[in-house]
């Protein structure tokens, strides 16, 4: 349960209040491609609309590096929330400053106000506290919205709590209260998916999930070291050789929990390979499991021994369809889902399609999660790849929780405490 006081619990009226929203979103030649962020935003934003004085949002956009870049700058999201809102919203060419004072000097009731790129100035990341005092001074209480950010100790997600009230926004609470219930009591079987590009990124929530799951799946860049670690020869396909040990340890403790009590511990048994990331070259599929898949599907002849090896020049860009199919029915079993990472490199366009050539894992997920095989998990979708596909594919509503904090999701998953949470108030 969310221990710390949400905009719910305090009194706003007459109030004027500052929230920091995550509205680090795409944008293409001034263009917002994916507004998902923002409107998950929106139910704390009309609550404080409709209960407060007056409404001052600040966020991040991008890495600007400490530098005025206007291709990082917040106006085309100010623009966008105004349309999302069906109300004005005033933009100020700065977050701190004489710009910014003015912009808040002439907000009258009722009134929304963004501020410019937090990340334009180098004190915001470097949590600095007169730079945090100086937003401060902008209103009398502060709201921490931005899941995203809150495992960092950063101005608007630490140092600002010294000189406000600071309460949760209703998107953090929401976030907090999901992620905690799935990972402390799931209903069961439970099932972890997880993919990326580097152990050491996921090591802790691996760990995790080894001993609370029923059924962990590896996929994505992640999975081509564990193949690796196996003994296999996988190429051009780009690992981190340090981590072989890391991926050895892991799977040394998948095997003795398997012993323990039912549990699955599943690295690809077939990858799909090609020699170039390009959707015009031809790809293949080699299979690991060698004869033990053919006789899983009694088929009369040996696989060649040429189908079992990736050749020098090849590389691993996406699990195969037996892999796939193979956790897509786990998932048939299951009764929740945590999905996080992609299974192949799905950035890649198809020529006739969405889908590309190295997506079809990651789409046979899709369709075991979102209920199209039959039973339908609880859902929770976490890390940036995996939520940017299915929101380009349109697909977030089909999923129960699809999280927009991707590394702190992965921290709050992995049992630590999150900086911008800690320091908020108590409900006590």
């Amino acid at each position: 349960m969310f221990t710390k006081k949400t905009i719910k619990d305090i009194d706003l009226k007459g109030k004027t209040v500052l929230l920091r929203a995550d509205y680090n979103v795409p944008i293409d030649n001034g263009k917002i491609t994916d507004d998902y962020r923002i409107k998950q935003s929106l139910a704390t934003v009309n609550y404080l609309i409709e209960h407060a004085n007056k409404l001052i949002i600040c966020s991040h956009l991008g890495r600007p590096k400490g530098t005025k870049d206007l291709r990082y700058s917040l106006k085309p999201v100010s623009k966008h929330l105004s349309h999302l809102l069906d109300k004005e919203v005033k933009f100020a060419d700065d977050c701190v400053g004489l710009s910014a004072q003015e912009a808040v000097k002439a907000l009258k009731d009722k009134q929304v106000l963004v501020l410019e790129n937090l990340r334009f100035h180098t004190e915001e990341e470097a949590n600095d506290d007169a730079f945090a005092k100086q937003l401060a001074s902008f209103a009398d209480i502060f709201v921490q919205d931005g899941f995203g950010v809150v495992h960092r100790k950063h101005a608007t997600t630490y140092a600002i709590t010294k000189h406000l009230p600071s309460v949760s926004g209703l998107l953090l609470e929401k976030e907090v209260d999901t992620i905690t219930k799935v990972m402390e009591k799931p209903e069961r079987p439970l099932i972890s998916i997880i993919a990326g590009a580097k152990i050491a990124d996921k090591i802790e929530l691996l760990e995790v999930f080894i001993k609370i799951a029923d059924f962990v799946a590896i996929g994505g860049a992640l999975a081509d070291t564990f193949i690796a670690a196996k003994g296999i020869k996988i190429g051009k396909s780009l690992i981190d050789k340090d981590e072989l040990g890391l991926a050895k340890d892991i799977m040394a403790k998948a095997d003795k929990e398997s012993k323990k009590r039912p549990f699955v511990f599943a690295v690809p048994h077939d990858v799909v390979v090609s020699e170039k990331i390009d959707r015009t070259f031809s790809t293949r599929i080699v299979d690991f499991s060698s004869n033990s898949f053919v006789d899983i599907i009694n088929y009369p002849h040996r696989v060649p021994e040429k189908d079992i090896k990736l050749k020098a020049n090849e590389m691993i860009l996406d699990i195969g369809p037996f892999s796939a199919s193979f956790i897509a029915g786990a998932i048939q079993l299951s009764k929740t889902v945590v999905w996080n990472g992609t299974m192949g490199v799905t950035e890649t366009k198809g020529l006739q399609g969405p889908i590309g050539p190295y997506a079809h894992g990651t789409q046979t997920i899709i369709e075991a999660v979102v209920g199209d095989l039959g039973n339908k998990p609880f859902s929770l979708v976490g890390g940036g790849d995996t939520v940017g596909y299915i929101e380009q594919r349109q697909l977030t509503d089909s999923f129960n929780h699809v999280s927009t904090g991707g590394g702190a999701s992965l921290e709050l998953m992995s049992g630590h405490k999150l900086p911008g949470i800690e320091a908020l108030n108590n409900k006590s």
